[in-house]
């Protein structure tokens, strides 16, 4: 791989974002959406610095705007993680402006043999889709630093493992509150719930056109406006980081007849959370208003 670091620069990003000793050499890595690059950082370790690009968990990520400096950013990384589906395209002109033979991209849309037109973006909801990630991403640092194959490998392991808890969440989900009906804004934890054995009453075509910024159909509105006074409703889900009037319409709704709400995000909430802690919170915090009616409207730690 090309574009190492100098040693000051590598040092002082190694500080800022892996927070560990500094050892040689180093290799720079983007997670264009910051849960990939906490991904890349448990894999990597001390051997790579990682950038996350899309980190702020109150802007919608569908709306982001690339500055030249992260164009600067990409042209110098050995390892790229997108995430694909159309979600994080913007960053394939830069990978284009900037031809590097030796560098890994890892589209995870294309790692999964997805299609382009698979209607949910939001793979890493998808208890099956990091642990893939990571295999690859240790397997592309293994090429570049082939010495140090076994660390990246038993991190790998390591980081599998510490799924343990969310997958024995979701689990205890589908055992204890099979085909519970809940309603969302759009489908941002739609394959969470899915692995949770949780029925999504939603219309999806109102789910979509929420994330894609289009105007809905009357009758999907009216469809999801009904879910909330039919007295089946037992979750309510509300992604933080896309709102408008119509979303903040149900959010009021569910408050009004005391449904149980639950915040999702898109990108990783910070600071506080590494990927498995986030997802774990986010499907403990849907056991909760299942058992206890509780609602549990933003992760985000209290500064």
């Amino acid at each position: 791989m090309k574009g190492k670091l100098s040693v000051l620069a590598a040092m002082a990003m190694m500080s800022i974002y892996t927070g560990e000793a500094f050892a040689a050499p180093v290799l720079h890595a983007i997670g264009v959406e910051n849960q990939y690059a906490d991904v890349i950082a448990q894999i990597g370790g001390k051997y790579v610095a990682v950038t996350a690009i899309e980190t702020d968990p109150n802007t919608d990520p569908h709306t982001f705007e690339a500055s030249p400096k992260i164009a600067a950013e990409i042209a110098r990384a050995d390892l790229v993680v997108k995430n694909g589906l159309g979600y994080d395209a913007w960053t394939d002109k830069f990978l284009a402006a900037a031809p590097n033979a030796s560098r890994k991209v890892i589209d995870v849309q294309q790692l999964l043999q997805l299609p382009d037109n698979t209607p949910n973006p939001h793979l890493w909801y998808k208890p099956d889709v990091m642990p893939v990630v990571a295999k690859k991403i240790a397997a592309d640092l293994s090429a570049a630093l082939p010495a140090e194959k076994d660390y990246f490998e038993a991190n790998a392991k390591k980081f599998d493992q510490s799924l343990a808890p969310w997958r024995a969440a979701l689990a205890k989900l589908k055992s204890q509150y099979p085909d519970s009906e809940v309603a969302v804004t759009e489908p941002v934890g739609d394959y969470l719930l899915q692995a949770a054995g949780l029925k999504i009453a939603t219309p999806f075509n109102l789910e979509a056109a929420i994330m894609n910024g289009t105007d809905p159909a009357p009758q999907d509105v009216t469809a999801q406006n009904a879910l909330f006074a039919d007295g089946q409703l037992k979750v309510f889900i509300y992604n933080q980081q896309v709102t408008d009037p119509l979303t903040a319409s149900f959010l009021n709704q569910a408050k009004d007849h005391q449904i149980p709400i639950v915040g999702v995000y898109e990108t990783m909430p910070t600071p506080g959370y590494h990927y498995q802690s986030w997802m774990l919170a986010e499907t403990n915090a849907l056991i909760k208003a299942l058992q206890a009616k509780t609602s549990t409207e933003s992760l985000m730690v209290k500064q």
